[in-house]
């Protein structure tokens, strides 16, 4: 039997924070129950998890889930609440690299994003660049992957962030008939500490939403 480490290695660790759906009781007025689960997105397996009591948070939360796991060689992704320079560094103690979404919460990173990415870099890149379409239930997505690896673009910025070194951007496009609308376009900006390729890229922001189908079980 392998161990936990050995069906890790180098892969994706998906981090999201869930509220366990029932677990407010209103007759004890007892709190839903949020926890931090921490996913081994190719093999399924739930590595670890934490519940943030109600004083603190999932940013407080996600490093002391962090520290009591052994992530060395993976890739652990984040959504927008954990992009802080703690939780980077956490991972990069841990001898991983991050893979963390792009928000507002990062105000000045998210500008510097707006002010690089342009639409039309989807017809003509300079950069790796990687798509892929997915057909279903009438539904066409085309999921665009681009990388930039020249910082230079963040200016300061990009010496906030432990052994940053790409940039990159995922761009999903939904039809339901010949046209795509503006609503049916969706751009979301990441950061890594990982030399990532488009296709990288592309794999592990796929990989990170099937902690979803661990949060359907918690609730059932």
């Amino acid at each position: 039997m392998k161990s936990c480490h050995e069906l890790t290695d180098g892969e994706v660790v998906a981090i999201d924070g869930k509220t366990l759906r029932g677990s407010y009781n209103r007759a004890t007025d007892q709190a839903a129950i949020h926890m931090v689960n921490a996913f081994a997105t190719a093999n399924g397996v739930c590595l670890g998890q934490s519940k943030v009591n109600s004083k603190t948070n999932e940013i407080t939360e996600i490093p002391k889930l962090l520290e009591l796991l052994d992530i060395s060689g993976c890739l652990i992704t984040i959504d927008a609440m954990g992009c802080q320079r703690k939780i980077a560094q956490k991972i990069i103690n841990k001898n991983a690299d991050y893979l963390l979404a792009v928000k507002g919460n990062q105000g000045k990173l998210d500008k510097a994003f707006d002010n690089y990415y342009r639409p039309s870099m989807l017809q003509k890149f300079d950069g790796d660049s990687y798509s892929s379409q997915e057909k279903s239930h009438g539904r066409l997505e085309t999921r665009c992957a681009l990388i930039n690896t020249d910082l230079s673009v963040l200016g300061d910025l990009s010496y906030d962030w432990p052994e940053l070194k790409t940039m990159g951007i995922m761009v999903s496009v939904r039809q339901e008939g010949k046209h795509a609308d503006e609503s049916d376009i969706s751009v979301r900006y990441y950061i890594s500490s990982k030399a990532l390729t488009a296709k990288e890229l592309h794999d592990a922001t796929r990989s990170h939403w099937l902690i979803e189908s661990m949060h359907w079980q918690l609730d059932v």
